[in-house]
């Protein structure tokens, strides 16, 4: 089957030969990584990028879907004795999965419906009489089926109109043409449940709602879908049925035929259509629609999810974390480099305790003694009145002073995770090391928390939460190999991510880091319990270790690749730690020497591009935003104000951005920029710094509409 995969993938591809893609799903099957692939096999694979290669992989599961779908239904076609050789070609040539059914529909076993209650009286053959509509006496020729069960020629009629309904309903031309109207002219209208307007007032926009179901975005209907699930809407996708009865009628009655039978055949066509087809397609069209929306949804959740594990590190500092609280005080841990504990402490420096004596002295001493560089302060609640008053200090030492999202910092602190990490600890001593150490590696600690709770999804509940899961685990495994982990500091759960390694083996690797002390070298993995050579193969190249005894360790040159380094160090008449050292050695490498049929130019520029940056870090530094110190309030702002904010959500419609106080505001997507854009990511992303202006206050509703245009960023 990879060789019918290969080729269909290409055609679909368009500018990949076939012999790249059939590389691509040759190492896949043999159970190589995407981010594996996407690094190190750029020869074979025509320089295939990671998303190319993830799509080739998941054409190729959905097409063995497919495939074992065929061989399903040409199977109980084949057991049915109804199979063809021309039927069996066709299902087999047929790549989509909608066509498939509609294939399939005729020869499927059937529950009790009505008519296969008809069949079983033996009514199919006036059926197949009315159908060719020749005979002109149709109550004569439903007589001679009358018979027990059956009581009269009117019953045997009604029976024949029922199969003949369900014949109109499984025609693959009629649903054909009924899904295409459909698709082109269906409206989706919701109206409110009866009582429920108190209860569902967050659907008020679709209490009266209609519109064409092409121009329903995907936010839209999967909020209306979401309304519908929990019981405050009532939604319909219609067409308008009678024209589609006509149009079939015309298909199914020929010209010409006895009135009778005509009345028969157009009676059992629009029963075909009402009852058994159009819930039928509709359903199949609501789904699609669902599903389409769905992708939409979960690419957003995806790309936000990406931006900000992908968000700048502050790097090894020394960090004081603040949990913020009002009645229960603020909690204040001190973190070293690694984002160890070193010591944790409550204040009380907001309402109703104002203990801001107290809480300077304790801030002050914890930056003194622990050398703080950097306070990360939650954005929860208190978090802004928190804030305010750590930057009215003045510290002993130089600090920053960062805000950073807490959402999800609650979810860990009572999770297996940080139970493990601080058995002796608190929940809210967890809950503010995990916000420090966002501060030092978003990554890093991000990766310990199911990505859904980490606040920048748009109806992520509302979506096919398999989905969902398989593309925020891609998005995680992605992040985490494209910047490269410490073996020797990487938490279990941030090393199940690295390519090849997985959660069993990532807890074998710091067990045995821990019984036996830091690798000071790659090849001391396959020591590791169930480290084989191909888990060696996909991990190595992703994890670091700096100061090791090779310094390639500390790179992303690939193991299988250390012996064309030493040959080029040989060659310059340097070893491996002057090449990394010296660029004009790196730039004065000819590099077509050493291009081979397994190593090309693409694999050689990379590992020149490692040797420059030994332990390079993609993701740019973490700075300060601070915000209007006047704003502290729904209540400050006024039309036409100016202010600086952070943008932390991006949905469909518009971004989200942080001013500073409890309320975000929202810059449609129409407010974000003067030239058409499909998707607010061409514009901002997740953490960036952004200058609005203030378009509308409802401080009722809490609502704030910013515009980015015309504003000099």
């Amino acid at each position: 089957m990879a060789n019918i995969h290969a080729n269909i993938i290409t055609k679909e591809l368009g500018s990949y030969l076939r012999k790249h893609v059939a590389a691509c799903l040759r190492l896949l099957d043999e159970g190589a990584t995407v981010p594996f692939i996407a690094r190190y096999r750029k020869e074979v694979t025509g320089g295939m990028d990671e998303v190319i290669v993830r799509s080739v992989q998941e054409r190729h599961l959905a097409l063995t879907e497919l495939d074992k779908r065929k061989e399903y239904i040409i199977d109980v076609i084949r057991a049915a004795g109804a199979l063809t050789v021309e039927l069996e070609e066709r299902i087999d040539e047929t790549l989509d999965a909608v066509v498939l059914e509609d294939i399939y529909l005729p020869y499927k076993p059937k529950r009790n419906t009505r008519a296969q209650a008809a069949r079983s009286l033996g009514l199919e053959p006036l059926a197949k009489i009315i159908m060719a509509q020749n005979s002109s006496d149709i109550e004569r020729q439903a007589n001679k089926f009358v018979k027990e069960g059956v009581e009269s020629a009117d019953a045997a009629i009604a029976g024949a109109a029922d199969i003949i309904a369900e014949w109109v309903s499984e025609s693959e031309k009629a649903r054909n043409i009924v899904r295409a109207r459909y698709q082109r002219s269906a409206t989706i209208s919701s109206k409110v449940v009866a009582g429920k307007e108190e209860e569902g007032k967050n659907y008020m926009n679709y209490f009266e709602f209609s519109e064409p179901l092409r121009t329903c975005n995907s936010h839209r209907y999967l909020a209306i879908r979401r309304g519908e699930e929990e019981g405050v809407l009532k939604v319909s996708i219609n067409i308008d049925d009678e024209e589609m009865i006509d149009r079939l009628t015309r298909m199914f009655v020929k010209p010409g035929a006895a009135t009778s039978v005509v009345d028969v055949v157009k009676g059992a066509v629009k029963d075909g259509y009402r009852r058994l087809m159009r819930p039928s397609i509709e359903t199949e069209i609501a789904n699609a629609t669902k599903e389409k929306s769905d992708t939409a949804a979960i690419q957003m959740f995806a790309d936000n999810v990406r931006q900000l594990l992908m968000a700048s590190p502050l790097g090894k500092k020394r960090v004081l974390a603040i949990d913020p609280g009002f009645r229960t005080g603020c909690k204040m841990v001190a973190l070293d480099e690694q984002g160890n504990l070193m010591a944790h402490e409550v204040i009380f420096p907001t309402p109703p305790a104002n203990d801001y004596i107290g809480a300077t002295d304790a801030i002050c001493y914890f930056v003194d003694r622990f050398r703080i560089d950097a306070i990360a302060i939650g954005n929860g609640t208190a978090g802004r009145e928190t804030e305010r008053f750590v930057r009215d200090i003045m510290f002993p030492r130089k600090v920053q002073i960062f805000v950073v999202n807490e959402n999800g910092a609650s979810i860990y602190s009572a999770s297996d995770v940080a139970r493990e990490e601080f058995p002796n600890e608190d929940v809210t001593v967890r809950g503010a090391v995990s916000i420090g150490r966002r501060l030092l590696d978003p990554l890093a600690e991000l990766v310990k928390i199911d990505p859904k709770s980490i606040g920048v999804g748009q109806y992520q509940h509302a979506v096919n939460q398999t989905r969902l899961k398989e593309s925020l685990d891609y998005v995680v495994e992605s992040c985490v190999n494209t910047v490269g982990v410490n073996v020797n500091t990487a938490s279990k759960q941030l090393l199940s991510y690295v390519s090849g390694i997985g959660p069993t083996l990532a807890g074998n690797i710091v067990k045995y880091r821990a019984e036996n002390g830091d690798f000071t070298e790659r090849a001391q993995l396959l020591n590791v319990p169930r480290m084989g050579e191909k888990a060696f193969q996909q991990c190595a190249g992703f994890l670091r270790i700096p100061g090791g005894v090779n310094p390639l360790d500390n790179t992303a040159v690939h193991p299988e690749r250390y012996a064309l380094v030493e040959q080029m160090a040989i060659d310059a008449k340097a070893d491996i730690n002057r090449l990394v050292r010296d660029k004009n050695l790196l730039h004065n490498i000819e590099l077509d020497r050493y291009v081979t049929k397994e190593v090309g130019l693409p694999t050689l520029t990379d590992i020149i591009l490692e040797l420059e940056k030994p332990g390079r870090d993609p993701r740019s530094m973490a700075e300060e935003i601070p915000f209007d110190d006047t704003v502290r309030k729904i209540d400050d702002l006024h039309l036409g104000q100016e202010l600086t904010g952070k943008v932390n959500n991006i949905t469909a419609f518009g971004v989200f951005v942080d001013l500073g106080m409890k309320e975000n505001g929202l810059v449609h997507i129409s407010q974000l920029s003067d030239r058409f854009i499909s998707s607010p990511s061409e514009i901002v992303s997740i953490g960036q710094r952004v200058k609005v202006k203030i378009l509308d206050v409802d401080v009722a509703r809490g609502r704030i509409a910013l515009t980015m245009k015309g504003i000099q960023q």
